[in-house]
């Protein structure tokens, strides 16, 4: 593996981290959601979105982080305070290249993260996973995150599907 670091996203960053999250959610999302959603995604349509949502953020309570080699960018994770609760940091997106999946590259971002939302002073952080994302579910597990009883359900490219929040400590 080449050597790789992790900083905050700068607005230039958008279209490296809208095709990762169209690769990632093309390859964690099938079967899941609707194979036509995923084949409509283009990371061009997404990159000005992502602009957008990188030049807003307001480090440190919010921002999105980016995991490079030489070869660009491979993964990102963004957080934000919490929309029910802005004292709890809030984990939007963790997505990696899936030819970095079980490298080790998605638990050295979650790393990062969790070491972000620890200087922002966020005691608690949580997460929306897909119910029937199994694997997700497992890295998330393996990180010490754990559902906390509350769910909704979803309908991202018209399909209904339940998303279960997950909880953990900080610090």
């Amino acid at each position: 593996m080449t050597a790789m670091r992790i900083r905050q996203a700068w607005p230039d960053d958008a279209s490296a981290v809208a095709g990762v999250c169209v690769r990632s959610w093309q390859a964690a999302f099938a079967g899941l959601v609707p194979q036509r959603y995923l084949d409509a995604m283009d990371p061009s349509r997404e990159e000005s979105g992502w602009k957008t949502h990188i030049s807003e953020t307001q480090w440190p309570t919010s921002g999105v982080l980016v995991a490079e080699t030489e070869a660009g960018i491979i993964g990102f994770a963004g957080f934000s305070p919490s929309q029910e609760t802005p004292a709890i940091a809030e984990i939007g997106t963790l997505y990696t290249m899936p030819e970095v999946w079980g490298t080790g590259i998605g638990k050295q971002l979650m790393l990062a993260t969790l070491t972000a939302l620890g200087q922002a002073d966020y005691a608690q952080a949580t997460l929306w996973v897909l119910e029937d994302n199994e694997r997700a579910r497992r890295f998330y597990e393996a990180a010490g995150w754990h559902a906390d009883g509350a769910a909704v359900e979803d309908t991202t490219g018209g399909a209904a599907l339940n998303k279960l929040r997950y909880r953990r400590a900080l610090g």
